[in-house]
């Protein structure tokens, strides 16, 4: 069934794009939907959020003839999922292009990935119910407009599966290119019920209740992009999954010397594993690995990854958020981009990516703040809801230390991020011989309103060395609190302050005294216009 939604054929050359984009009558409307939505004080200034109705997941991040490009599942008046587009120079600075992928055959177009080749983009995804399956489409025009399905229809149809998942899931899929083949990975479980399989899938044959299962990601091989050969389940010794993972979302990349398998689970939300590519056999042989979320996805969590090589060894990624309340017109909102790395012991090592520092105005710079044990210190120099704050601190011998933001003045509201020394272990690679430090977002005093969800506290782990700086990189951004540590680590969730006056600061140590050596805030600017 065709998309109702319109479409406009575009030239394959620049400049006339540049110019038949003035008049694109989506992007008016897209112009009109952002102006309306400027003065919901719960819409981030500068992570990225749809310009019409709902998102979901990131799809096909890529970097083509100068732009980054950002593909999401849209949602147009119509409610069938197109593939929602923006496009980067700098994965800071977005702007809005017209859907990319309009379902036809399908009837939604759901999640995938791109493949840049030197002369095309190669999109892959899951067309989900009508004729359902995966789905390839290309593209080679200057700002990835004119997308065309190859055969205009699944080429790997979705089947029925048993209560096992057997034979396979066709969902999600990512795509590479090795030697003389194309290879796709699916999402996917087996010895058991994802929760996934119901309502999503569609075509689970009986047995309505989840059961437990494993990740059991599928891959596929073609020559072709037309012709694909199942090659059976794709990851060998994962000793890092729990029981009702399902592998949706996946993105298999080169990371250093390793390869690095982001994924999204159903039950636990973000995921990564890290290990060797076994290329006689087809097999990820899973070395080290973990989560990116406390606790279940939903309620305002790190959601589904989309990511790329950066051209330096690492890549670039970003997540979509899930709500935390109800929206009036539009929902979900993008992470900031994050760049991974590996660091010693194949540690997965994040910061933020792209032109965060562009956004940067009114500077304050404090230096060498006591903090006495056991007293808070509210610092009225940093006072906004869409800031970035970096605290530079030397714990001495405090074993905790609280920073709060969007703090009302009478306390009655505010956001915790704490900093918990030596309190855990090296989650990632199941080992009790290093004690990892651990920093959370608290948002159990985020809002007294009664419509948000408060989401559990969302933690990270990292290596604290002593004598080392504690370093906490924490973005504010109305109804989202994003924190980096130590170049090594980070966490995120959804927050709602009930008090437009919850825009206040405090930091304070517990046991011991400590110092922040620096404390630098910037307000943020939009990142539309």
């Amino acid at each position: 069934m065709e998309s109702r939604t319109p479409r406009q054929h575009f030239s394959h050359d620049l400049t006339t794009q540049e110019q038949e984009l003035q008049d694109n009558v989506l992007l008016q409307r897209f112009a009109e939907s952002r102006a309306a939505k400027e003065g919901d004080r719960f819409r981030p200034c500068y992570h990225f959020s749809p310009p019409e109705n709902g998102l979901n997941d990131p799809n096909g991040l890529c970097y083509w003839q100068g732009n980054w490009h950002l593909f999401y599942q849209g949602s147009p008046d119509e409610g069938r999922v197109h593939w929602g587009h923006a496009v980067s120079k700098d994965l800071i600075h977005w702007r809005d292009l017209p859907y990319a992928i309009y379902p036809d055959t399908e009837e939604n177009s759901f999640s995938g990935s791109c493949f840049v080749e030197e002369d095309r983009v190669i999109a892959v995804y899951y067309g989900h119910q009508g004729q359902a399956g995966l789905m390839v489409a290309v593209c080679d025009d200057p700002l990835l407009l004119n997308w065309t399905v190859i055969t205009g229809k699944a080429v790997i149809p979705n089947v029925d599966y048993d209560e096992y998942g057997v034979p396979q899931q066709i969902y999600d899929p990512c795509i590479w290119r090795d030697g003389d083949f194309y290879y796709v990975l699916c999402g996917g479980w087996a010895d058991g019920i994802s929760p996934l399989a119901e309502p999503h899938a569609h075509n689970k044959v009986g047995y309505p209740e989840p059961t437990p299962c494993r990740l059991a990601d599928h891959l596929y091989r073609s020559p072709d992009l037309e012709n694909w050969v199942y090659m059976g389940e794709f990851i060998d010794n994962d000793i890092f999954g729990f029981s009702g993972d399902d592998g949706s979302c996946p993105y298999f990349w080169p990371i250093g010397d390793k390869h690095i398998l982001l994924t999204f689970s159903h039950v636990h939300s973000a995921m990564y594993v890290i290990g060797d590519y076994d290329r006689l056999r087809q097999k990820f042989v899973a070395r080290r690995g973990g989560h990116l979320n406390t606790g279940r996805q939903g309620s305002g969590s790190i959601h589904a990854p989309s990511a790329c090589p950066d051209g330096k060894g690492g890549l670039n990624c970003i997540y979509n958020v899930s709500e935390g309340r109800p929206q009036q017109g539009w929902s979900q909102i993008m992470s900031l981009p994050r760049n991974y790395t590996l660091g010693e012991q194949e540690r997965l090592l994040m910061t933020p990516a792209g032109d965060i520092e562009s956004l940067r105005r009114n500077a304050v710079e404090l230096s060498n703040i006591e903090l006495p044990a056991n007293r808070e210190i509210v610092v009225d120099e940093v006072r906004g809801s869409a800031m970035e704050i970096i605290a530079t601190i030397d714990p001495m011998a405090a074993s905790f230390i609280s920073i709060n933001v969007l703090r009302c003045a009478d306390k009655s509201e505010y956001t915790a991020v704490n900093f918990h020394r030596d309190a855990g272990k090296d989650y990632a690679n199941r080992s009790w011989n290093i004690r990892d430090s651990i920093v959370t977002i608290d948002p159990t005093f985020s809002t007294t309103g009664g419509e948000a969800q408060i989401n559990e506290p969302q933690s990270c782990c990292f290596r604290y060395q002593e004598g080392e700086p504690l370093e906490l990189r924490i973005f504010v951004d109305r109804c989202i609190v994003e924190v980096f540590v130590n170049g090594q680590s980070a966490c995120l969730t959804r927050v709602y302050p009930e008090n437009p006056g919850s825009i206040g600061f405090s930091i304070h140590a517990r046991g011991h005294a400590a110092v922040c050596r620096k404390l630098q805030a910037w307000s943020m600017e939009r990142i539309f216009l």
